[in-house]
């Protein structure tokens, strides 16, 4: 009797967390974990700048990253970095995809269209009042934000954007090209002291 008592307690420590992790992982268990939400009172205002400024902190690095990548190679569009990076946020698309696209397209602003055009938009026949007006207009597309081409670029992923926006029959290439200058764009290492030109410099 004694024996068969220890093993009921043994079991009861096994079976016991096997059934809290099964709770924990099934998707009724995640409907029922509270949520906190932090609100705008005076004792949150110190955590609530400091994510303001984490993230701020992280767009300026992307911003510099652009901006010194675009800068190794002479490009004009040195100094956008800001602008890309700003639109990218407001269109809910990666930070660094327009400015990839404008590199493959005409080695960012050094072989593009004179109409502003560096990203190849519509084979260079649009023309923009302005580079800030280019970037501004793209990202809205590739976002989906312009309901006339909503239905190539809106919930898409990176992949699926960039096939629409290049001929199907160069799409696979083009994709692999321009995610890679993602990368590059995304690995290239912030200076200790930045002096990339600005865009009115």
């Amino acid at each position: 009797m004694e024996n068969t008592n220890v093993i009921r307690s043994l079991q009861s420590f096994v079976v016991l967390p096997l059934l809290a992790t099964n709770l924990l992982i099934t998707p009724m268990a995640f409907d029922k974990i509270p949520t906190v939400a932090v609100s705008a009172t005076p004792q949150n205002r110190p955590l609530l700048a400091l994510a303001s400024d984490n993230k701020q902190k992280a767009e300026d690095d992307e911003a510099v990253k652009i901006d010194s990548y675009f800068a190794s190679f002479g490009s004009p569009l040195a100094g956008y970095g800001k602008k890309f990076v700003a639109e990218a946020e407001k269109n809910d698309i990666p930070w660094n995809l327009l400015a990839s696209i404008a590199m493959q397209e005409s080695t960012a602003g050094l072989h593009g269209c004179d109409n502003n055009n560096d990203f190849g938009w519509g084979s260079c026949a649009i023309g923009f009042k302005s580079v800030d007006d280019a970037i501004e207009t793209i990202s809205k597309n590739l976002g989906g934000n312009n309901p006339n081409t909503a239905h190539f670029y809106a919930d898409k992923t990176v992949e699926q954007m960039l096939t629409a926006y290049n001929p199907p029959k160069f799409a696979k290439l083009y994709v692999k090209k321009v995610k890679a200058i993602m990368k590059a764009i995304d690995d290239y290492p912030l200076p200790d002291e930045v002096t990339v030109p600005t865009a009115n410099s």
